[in-house]
C-alpha cells in the first residue's frame, strides 16, 4: 500500500485525517510542518495526524520514538501517536536525526550507529523542530511524549529549551544516562542526560514518568529518582510504576494514554 493509502486507512479508522510524510528533501525545502520540519540544521521527517476541527489554537502532542537499537524503521511511534488523536489536538510523530520509516522517509543527521547519540546537536535539532511546530500550529499547549531514548530526549529538551513544551510524558525513561550506561557496561560520554538538567526545568512544566515494573532495561529507579529531584524543586512531577509491563509493551498501558490526555488538558 502506498503512503497515501496507509494514511487514508488510518484516517478512516480514527475519523481524522492522517498525513503520511514524503521523503525529506535536502535543505528541508519546503519545510511544510506536515511531512517535514527544519530544526538545528537538520530536516526531520514527521507524520501529522489532524483532528476534524483543531480550532484556532489547538493543543499539540509531539511523539518521540526510542532507539530501536536492534535496527530497522521507527514506525511503531506512528501507531502510538495515532491513539492520541482527539478533537482540538494536533498530533505529530517525529523521526529523530538519522532515523527513517518503512516507507523510505528519512530524517537527516547522524544516529551514530544508534549508540551514544543523545548528543547536544541531535537533541537541540528535535527541540528546535518542536518550537517550529508550536509556532506553526499556534498551539495553546504542547506536550512531549517520549519512549525510552525518546523519553530521554524529551527530558533533556524541557531543560535545555524551557518553554518549548508545557509538559512531558516520559515512558521507560533512562533519565540518568551515566548510571544507566554504567549498568549496561558501555558509557555514552557524548550523550546528554535529563538528570543533569533538573535545575533548568521551569517549575511551570508538568511531568509524568511511567516505567513498567518488569522493565530490566531502563529500570524504574532511574525515572523515579529523576522525578523526585524535579518535585523537590517545585516541578509538578509524578512517577507511575506500571504493573506487569516490560520495556517495550509499557507504551500500550492505559496509564500512558491517561497521562498524555491529562497533560494535554492541563489537569495531569
Amino acid at each position: 500500500m502506498s503512503g497515501r493509502g496507509v494514511a487514508a486507512a488510518l484516517a478512516a479508522a480514527l475519523g481524522a485525517a492522517a498525513v503520511a510524510p514524503s521523503p525529506a528533501q535536502p535543505g528541508c525545502a519546503p519545510a511544510d510542518h506536515t511531512t517535514r520540519v527544519a530544526g538545528g540544521g537538520e530536516c526531520l521527517a514527521i507524520r501529522t495526524f489532524r483532528p476534524a476541527a483543531p480550532g484556532d489554537a489547538p493543543r499539540l502532542a509531539v511523539f518521540i520514538h526510542g532507539d530501536v537499537s536492534a535496527g530497522g524503521p521507527a514506525d511503531y511511534v506512528f501507531r502510538w501517536a495515532a491513539r492520541a488523536v482527539t478533537d482540538g489536538t494536533v498530533v505529530v510523530a517525529i523521526l529523530r536525526p538519522g532515523y527513517g520509516d518503512s516507507e523510505g522517509n528519512l530524517s537527516t543527521g547522524e544516529a551514530h550507529g544508534r549508540q551514544d547519540h543523545y548528543t547536544r546537536h541531535n537533541v537541540d535539532a528535535v527541540g528546535a523542530a518542536v518550537k517550529a511546530l508550536r509556532e506553526h500550529h499556534r498551539a495553546s499547549r504542547v506536550v512531549l511524549a517520549g519512549h525510552s531514548g525518546g523519553a530521554a530526549f524529551a527530558g533533556v529538551i524541557i531543560g535545555r529549551h524551557p518553554g518549548v513544551a508545557d509538559g512531558a510524558v516520559l515512558v521507560a525513561c533512562s533519565c540518568d544516562i551515566p548510571q544507566w550506561r554504567h549498568r549496561r557496561g558501555r558509557p555514552w560520554p557524548h550523550s546528554l542526560s535529563p538528570h543533569a538538567l533538573v535545575k533548568q526545568v521551569p517549575t511551570s512544566t508538568r511531568v509524568v514518568s511511567l516505567t513498567g515494573d518488569r522493565d530490566d532495561n531502563t529500570t524504574p529507579d532511574l525515572a523515579r529518582d529523576y522525578v523526585k529531584d524535579l518535585a523537590q524543586r517545585g516541578v509538578a512531577a509524578r512517577f507511575v510504576a506500571v504493573a506487569g509491563a516490560a520495556h517495550n509493551d509499557v507504551i500500550r498501558a492505559p496509564e500512558v494514554d491517561a497521562a498524555i490526555t491529562g497533560l494535554l488538558a492541563a489537569d495531569g
